[in-house]
């Protein structure tokens, strides 16, 4: 082929890439649109609503589910151009990353309209009125705020709004990674409503539902991305296909267990061929099952033959198009079972705290419970295993190249896991929703003593052993991410002590005296968060303080001791407050659970402000002893490093400095 044919060729293959998007957020479109037409009647009967009319009834699936395309597009590109192409020497973004980026702005200023158009579509959709009669944009604003689902539409807007204006002028790479973060958590609201944030095992439906949303959109909007980038016949195919075929698959394993722990909860086995809602899981699970297939053939024709030649597109592209035409009719299943009503649970009297929290609890907290009631928690206690197995996974690789580390670091690791699960996952996290003391026993673990053994691991500094570098000539890898996060102005400004220290102690005072936990204390979302932040919040300011991974801002041990110090009287202080205050902290809440056995409040609120105030004796033990150790250390290394130049130069500075004695000695001898 000569070089003007191959570059119509490609030309021609670059202007079909939006027709290609757009066909398949369509396709989304009207398959939600059509599916959810089978279920009007059965919907309108579940909810005694009257009929909104035909706008609403097809408007509304159809713009969520292409919306939902849109959004994942976003993800997807951000996604590309951040660790699937390499950008230039000099950190601005190459043609490819930067044409992934603008469709990323694209999808997401799409996702935003969608989304705003589904306010006014959910409330006539909740309100069983037609469509017209709620174009007033100010009635609509108002009636919103009302009702769960269209609020989640405007959080949704309003965050996919932010992400489509700060990507608008972005041309370097170390704003991407961020923008793939921010297209993320767009889709998060969405998960958090709908089916699995009701009923019965609803924090296991969320939490299910979470995992499943996010990793789909990693895996869709990655194959989409990947889609556009072999179109336009831009450089690095076979280097992205490669890597997002990784991706693919780990993305597969999650959708796969998190959709089978989902649909559990939802339906009973026996009602899967028996009603709508039955057959569009037995349809989302053939279609799981065909997108496997086609993952695997991709991997063995697609990506084998960009490896064996990174031309070679035709193969990559076939089966990309059937992907994509299949992930669109997922997302339109998707949309649909959101509509259908699930068929009615077995008939039994749940209890207030079953309805509240979503589980039963047997009786008050005793020692066996707390050990041994566990209730696995999808999202912390996975992490918590993950983490320790690729943890194992680095230090397997490092012992296998014949390199050492430390017994104790791994330990210390491992460690930190499992406070992360136990905290999360057994009996302390099942009580902690449902009385304040354990809460703030779990808050103490997640922020005080599981980030000290985490940080202790040090496992950044494994990774930078473990992780390839890549060659000079060679695209950046997890390495070189690594080590840019590492050097990157949002690290600078976190590793500041005194940023770390008020994210750390401040987020005490804000989240229980600034009125946050008194409004999630009933919500599985809010719940989650603040178990991320305690988390976080720790593990920085421990990072700072006894990190033994390099940070962007190195201090003396003596300014870390400092701030250890520093902390203390303020956390001490949060104890005694909370113990000496009369007002019960979301008492409305934890009465509403009518737990006959949890009646004080204020004693119990008491005993969670001694816990707080007592908690800090066993980190501050762990904190001085990797102080003294790490001060000790390096004395040592100074040492060692005095003694090799002494060597070195025959102890010159030794003998200058006798001279100078003897100098100043004669002098003195002379005066008198």
């Amino acid at each position: 082929m000569t070089t003007a044919a191959a570059t119509t060729e490609r030309s021609a293959r670059t202007e079909t890439v939006w027709p290609v998007l757009v066909g398949v957020a369509v396709l989304a479109g009207v398959t939600a649109a059509a599916l959810a037409a089978l279920s009007i009647a059965d919907a309108l009967t579940a909810t005694g609503l009257p009929n909104p009319g035909p706008v609403t009834n097809y408007g509304l699936p159809f713009v969520r589910a292409a919306g939902e395309i849109a959004a994942v597009v976003a993800v997807g590109s951000f996604m590309f151009a951040a660790f699937m192409v390499p950008p230039q020497a000099n950190g601005v973004l190459d043609v490819s990353g930067y044409r992934a980026l603008r469709t990323g702005t694209v999808a997401s200023g799409v996702w935003t309209v969608c989304a705003i158009l589904l306010v006014p579509l959910t409330v006539s959709d909740v309100t069983g009125q037609p469509l017209v009669s709620r174009l007033d944009v100010a009635s609509v604003w108002s009636v919103a705020s009302l009702v769960e689902v269209a609020g989640t539409w405007r959080w949704t807007a309003l965050i996919a709004a932010l992400v489509t204006v700060v990507s608008i002028p972005v041309l370097r790479w170390s704003w991407t990674p961020l923008l793939f973060g921010g297209a993320l958590l767009t889709l998060v609201p969405i998960a958090l409503s709908g089916h699995s944030s009701t009923g019965g095992s609803h924090d296991m439906a969320t939490n299910s539902l979470l995992i499943h949303l996010l990793f789909g959109a990693v895996w869709a909007g990655g194959l989409l991305a990947l889609l556009a980038h072999a179109l336009r016949g831009n450089a690095h195919a076979d280097l992205a296909a490669r890597r997002f075929s990784t991706v693919a698959l780990w993305c597969f394993v999650a959708m796969a267990v998190s959709g089978v722990v989902n649909a559990l909860v939802r339906v009973q086995p026996g009602d899967l061929f028996s009603g709508g809602y039955g057959w569009l899981i037995v349809a989302k699970v053939v279609a799981l099952g065909v997108l496997g297939v086609i993952g695997v053939l991709q991997r063995r024709r697609g990506v084998a033959a960009l490896q064996s030649d990174p031309t070679a597109r035709r193969p990559l592209i076939r089966l990309a198009l059937i992907e994509a035409a299949v992930f669109g009719l997922t997302f339109g299943v998707a949309v649909a079972l959101g509509r259908t009503p699930p068929p009615p649970p077995p008939i039994y009297n749940p209890s207030i705290t079953a309805i509240e929290i979503g589980y039963d609890l047997a009786g008050p907290p005793t020692v066996s419970r707390i050990l041994f009631d566990w209730r696995f928690d999808l999202i912390y206690g996975t992490a918590a295993l993950v983490l320790a197995a690729v943890y194992l996974a680095g230090v397997i690789r490092l012992r296998r190249r014949g390199d050492g580390w430390a017994t104790g670091r791994t330990v210390a690791w491992l460690l930190g896991c499992a406070v992360l699960l136990i905290a999360t996952s057994s009996g302390i996290g099942r009580y902690m929703p449902a009385m304040f003391s354990v809460h703030m026993a779990a808050h103490m673990l997640l922020s005080m003593l599981a980030p000290i053994l985490l940080v202790l691991g040090a496992p950044v500094t494994l990774a930078l052993r473990a992780l390839p570098a890549a060659g000079r000539d060679d695209p950046p890898g997890p390495r070189e991410w690594l080590l840019a996060a590492l050097h990157s102005r949002v690290s600078h400004l976190l590793t500041n002590p005194l940023v770390a220290l008020a994210l750390f102690v401040g987020g005490f005072y804000g989240l229980y005296f600034g009125g946050i936990f008194e409004a999630g204390a009933g919500s599985h979302a809010a719940h989650v968060a603040m178990n991320l932040h305690f988390l976080l919040s720790g593990y920085l300011f421990y990072w700072v303080v006894i990190g033994v991974d390099p940070t962007p801002r190195p201090i003396p041990p003596l300014a870390k001791l400092a701030i250890v110090f520093a902390s203390l009287p303020l956390h001490a202080f949060f104890g005694v407050v909370l113990m000496g205050s009369k007002e019960v902290l979301a008492g409305g809440f934890y009465e509403s659970l009518k737990l006959y056995w949890h009646t004080d409040l204020a004693g119990d609120q008491r005993l969670g402000g001694g816990i707080a105030w007592s908690a800090g004796e066993v980190p501050l033990v762990l904190v001085l002893i990797a102080l003294l150790v790490q001060w000790n250390r390096a004395d040592r290394r100074t040492a060692k490093r005095l003694d090799r130049a002494a060597d070195r130069d025959d102890d010159a500075d030794l003998a200058a400095y006798n001279r100078m004695l003897a100098e100043l000695a004669r002098r003195e001898s002379e005066r008198s």
